[in-house]
């Protein structure tokens, strides 16, 4: 994957609330082409693997927890400058501090339900989008 392309997802309480459409029309308009997007559910020891490199940390019980109440909708965005362009635009992880226009700002209800999760850099980007996705399905 080059710098191009990025993951996403759109976490269970942000689908419960009803903000896919929402989430996704601020991702369209910052000039992003989605290449890929499902609507799925994470099992406990799912979300425990995808979310693996915090694991120890104080938060990763209860980030598994709750990545796993509920279907989220899994996407792979391409635009030029992808990573930093889509971390940009999701804002800070606490919405109180999240700068006005970004997703989390409009979506997030917490710094734990903050919305939307944005790869943090090409390399996991690739990981994070293989998780999800077969080759086939990132056209």
């Amino acid at each position: 994957m080059s710098n191009n392309r990025t993951y996403s997802m759109v976490k269970p309480h942000a689908v419960a609330d009803g903000h896919i459409g929402g989430i996704l029309k601020m991702i369209e308009e910052a000039g992003f082409r989605i290449v890929a997007l499902k609507k799925t559910r994470l099992n406990p020891e799912q979300a425990g693997k995808f979310y693996a490199v915090h694991e120890g940390r104080p938060f990763y019980e209860h980030l598994c927890q709750m990545m796993s109440e509920g279907p989220i909708v899994a996407m792979i965005l391409e635009k030029d400058n992808a990573v930093a362009d889509f971390r940009a635009l999701i804002g800070s992880t606490d919405p109180a501090e999240a700068a006005d226009g970004t997703i989390r700002k409009a979506f997030a209800k917490s710094k734990s339900e903050n919305a939307v999760h944005g790869s943090d850099s090409d390399e996991n980007a690739a990981i994070e989008s293989s998780f999800f996705f077969s080759e086939t399905e990132r056209f």
